[in-house]
């Protein structure tokens, strides 16, 4: 028969156990505190007064602190980018800017850098580049900040270092995926490298109050490349998009906790640099040929801006036995569902014809409210005839054919009529001269093709 173990005497105060009993803890010096007690309860009752003690040493602050500071943010330079962050860069915060490669993000961070260091000190952190390389993007642009410093380096130790002290004001590292920690198994870019690199960084950011701009490499699919948590680590995560080969930039807030996440900014990138596109509507459908089928213009909400942007399909009949779907600048799953009412509620025969949708300029479009104008574009292309060039169709689709109103009509047909567009169909409010209704899909298509 096995023996039974009796019982152990710890320490309350430290957790050691001993073998007998002890008037004075011989680990911590601690008077009385030996009992006959189990290990396992001695080290819970430890570790509770551990906690304790870290709690207590928590500096708790009222919500209403008048002496508390307030979040300070530094002018890039670019209205835009301003628009897009909500009001600026706020100091001390971490942002994340991604997009494929030649999209223009080296060249966006170069005027940024130049903009502020013109009166703030401003460290620019090449890891992909050295610093000749980046002094002349600097001098084709003609930027020529007074407190701008370079830099060609990949250690996140000695970059964090320069984080933490506070002299800079804004430091940009250019890019995650090729900076390195001592201690760290792995290449450049791994997972373990990355989110020790990012960590490290955002942390001495905000121990040093200087705002920190990092450049994400994307995956093909559009997304960050490495870790989710390099994403979770940043206050603000940028993504810059448009066609390599074109001149129109897009920039949105994925992730913003300093402002709003619909917002929107548009450059054009020019000899000079990027350059802020006044008039984004005009921007949008400038090169629009009207007189050619499958082509709808929409009014869509970025944010608290109205952009004019025009849809186009192209049905083309096949014989193949899976005919093609392809879907650019729209969600694809919308896409599907509008050619699937089309072809169920009014009897189109898209099953034997391949369908191509595309919003031009590199826009997206998200909101459902385009749904009447790919609905229109589709139907406009199959039966080969125009809509009229000064209409605009705004709308969600749904499954039985109906149409739903969307928000903000006003601002919409406002934006419209400025651009010189006299109707504009769609269910919901709104009245007066040009003012198209239509409840059914149906209707608006017969309204718009007759």
């Amino acid at each position: 028969m096995a023996k039974s173990r009796s019982p152990a005497f710890a320490c309350r105060a430290c957790g050691d156990s001993f073998p007998k009993w002890l008037g004075r803890c011989s680990s911590c010096g601690e008077m009385n505190s030996v009992v006959e007690i189990s290990a396992a309860d001695a080290a819970l009752v430890a570790r509770n007064d551990v906690r304790s003690s870290a709690a207590a040493g928590l500096a708790l602050e009222d919500l209403n602190d008048l002496q508390a500071r307030p979040v300070t943010r530094l002018a890039t330079g670019l209205p835009e980018l301003d628009r897009v962050l909500g009001g600026g860069l706020p100091q001390g915060a971490a942002v994340v800017i991604g997009g494929e490669p030649g999209i223009g993000k080296s060249t966006l961070l170069a005027q940024v850098a130049g903009a502020i260091g013109r009166e703030r000190p401003v460290l620019y952190a090449t890891a992909e580049e050295s610093t000749d390389q980046v002094r002349g993007r600097c001098h084709r642009l003609g930027v020529a900040g007074k407190y701008l410093k370079l830099v060609a380096t990949n250690d996140a130790d000695a970059l964090a270092g320069v984080l933490a002290k506070g002299d800079q004001a804004v430091v940009i590292v250019d890019s995650i995926q090729l900076v390195v920690k001592s201690g760290i198994e792995g290449e450049p870019g791994g997972v373990a490298q990355v989110r020790s690199c990012a960590a490290t960084l955002v942390e001495a950011a905000k121990r040093g109050r200087t705002a920190l701009i990092i450049v994400g490499h994307v995956t093909k699919e559009g997304g960050l490349a490495g870790p989710r948590l390099l994403e979770h680590l940043v206050d603000t995560v940028l993504s810059f998009e448009g066609d390599r080969y074109g001149e129109l930039r897009v920039l949105r807030a994925i992730k913003n906790r300093f402002g709003a996440t619909d917002e929107l900014g548009l450059f054009r990138m020019g000899g000079q640099g990027l350059e802020e596109v006044q008039d984004p509507s005009s921007a949008f459908i400038a090169s629009r040929d009207a007189s050619v089928p499958g082509t709808v213009v929409v009014p869509t909400m970025e944010g608290n801006r109205c952009l004019l942007v025009e849809v186009q399909a192209l049905v083309n009949p096949t014989e193949a036995p899976q005919p093609q779907r392809r879907v650019s600048g729209c969600d694809r799953d919308r896409v599907a569902m509008i050619l699937a009412v089309l072809s169920r509620r009014l009897r189109l025969p898209l099953g034997s014809c391949d369908v191509f949708v595309n919003v031009t300029g590199g826009a997206q479009v998200d909101e459902p409210a385009a749904d009447l104008a790919i609905a229109l574009a589709v139907a406009s292309a199959w039966r080969e005839i125009p809509v009229p060039a000064d209409l605009c169709a705004v709308g969600e689709v749904g499954l039985g054919g109906e149409l739903r109103p969307a928000p903000r009509y006003d601002l919409r047909a406002a934006e419209a009529r400025r651009l010189g567009f006299q109707r504009l169909l769609g269910p919901g409010p709104g009245a007066g001269k040009g003012r198209l209704k239509a409840d059914k899909l149906a209707d608006a298509i017969q309204q718009a093709l007759g």
